[in-house]
């Protein structure tokens, strides 16, 4: 399995970095290109419009040609964005180089997660998949107080040319350890169609809602907001703002990495990934009401906290995968990866743009943020109810 993962991880890594790498150099972009809140939102936000807007295509294309080779092909448009968002003078120019950004890391995540479907046993399974998420989570690691003391050295337009030159190192690096893909023709009705199926399913239509709202909205705090509540709500300096992104992720990676060691095991015992996140919802709800709650107190340490307990929904990823054959893995869970980022565009977008509203009406950028993060909290019950409601 090592030489396998370590192909793909370092893709992943990359992806991880790139994703959440804005809410670091939020600062710097609004100052040198004077953004608001609702612009960054939606500059963060691009990447996951790409990314999404791949997900049913790459599902089939995943299926059809297999890992592999889609994933090399897709890089090609990473690094083109990364050189394009370096040359970008303007919020337009940005966003075009991001949602290419997005497009072109669209398989970086479901490419792996269909190849171990394919290769590896069940516990196998949900153990790299927790192993590629603490590797991403290593990336965002890498996007905080490492990206913070390159800016000096690089700048943000020379950070991203780095980045073009570590993409395509990765993807040389995936041809040289992840095996050839073993493609076959497709059964008949298989080459085209088959989300109806999938969207129809009783466990993805329990689990959407959840993912949308719960998973998106940890990805696009982790990726984005929890760098503005830091400054903005706690007065923390974007230094201090980096350092406490650096604790969160750090806390994610030895989640992930604590998953991977313990979810085959409980497995083995007849615990599952659905009794998890059963168990694990209401604690990452009361976490969320606590900070909405204490406002200016709630640092890095409540929201590495949040963040740690919405992990348990990452479980949920190759439970979908597993409902369904493993011809048609690549769709699944691409169907899915699909809800959870539209989930964490709208999230990210949303706040942004319920921020700007509210303090548009007067209200103080404290009252503000937590009037924001307490209607996504509400949201976030919402999805958890309909997700117990749909059990039977």
């Amino acid at each position: 399995m090592t030489p396998i993962f370590i192909g793909f991880a370092f893709a992943y890594f990359l992806s991880a970095l790139l994703r959440a790498v804005t809410a670091t150099l939020a600062p710097s972009f609004s100052a040198e290109l004077a953004l608001g809140a609702g612009d960054l939102g939606l500059l963060a936000g691009a990447y996951f419009f790409g990314f999404a807007m791949l997900q049913l295509p790459l599902g089939s294309a995943l299926d059809r040609w297999g890992p592999r080779r889609v994933q090399f092909a897709l890089m090609l448009l990473a690094v083109a964005g990364c050189l394009l968002f370096a040359r970008a003078e303007g919020l337009p120019g940005l966003l075009a180089a991001r949602v290419l950004i997005g497009m072109g890391v669209a398989a970086c995540l479901m490419a792996p997660l269909t190849a171990y479907r394919r290769r590896f046993t069940p516990g196998a399974q949900l153990r790299a998949n927790s192993w590629m998420l603490m590797t991403g989570s290593l990336g965002m690691l890498a996007s905080t107080l490492p990206v913070q003391w390159m800016l000096p050295l690089l700048g943000w337009r020379g950070l991203f040319v780095a980045l073009a030159a570590l993409l395509a190192l990765s993807m040389t690096v995936m041809l040289w350890l992840v095996p050839r893909d073993e493609v076959t023709a497709p059964a008949p009705g298989q080459a085209d169609g088959g989300y109806a199926a999938i969207v129809r399913h009783p466990l993805f239509i329990r689990l959407a809602p959840l993912a949308f709202m719960q998973y998106g909205g940890m990805v696009a705090v982790q990726a984005l907001w929890a760098g503005p509540w830091l400054t903005e709500v706690g007065g923390g300096s974007p230094q201090a703002a980096a350092g406490g992104l650096f604790v969160i992720n750090l806390a994610m990676l030895f989640t992930f990495l604590a998953w991977g060691a313990v979810m085959p095991r409980l497995a083995a015992r007849g615990v599952h990934a659905l009794g998890v996140l059963t168990w694990g919802m209401p604690l990452a709800l009361a976490l969320l009401a606590g900070i909405v709650w204490a406002g200016p107190a709630a640092g890095a340490g409540a929201w590495a906290a949040w963040c740690v307990a919405s992990t348990c929904v990452s479980l949920s990823q190759p439970a979908v995968g597993q409902a369904f054959p493993a011809a048609h893995a690549g769709r699944a869970l691409s169907a899915y990866n699909l809800v959870i980022f539209g989930g964490v565009f709208s999230v990210q977008w949303g706040i942004g743009l319920a921020l700007d509203a509210l303090r548009a009406t007067g209200m103080d950028t404290v009252a503000a943020y937590q009037a924001a993060f307490g209607g996504f909290g509400l949201l976030c019950a919402a999805a958890y109810a309909w997700f117990l409601w749909r059990r039977a």
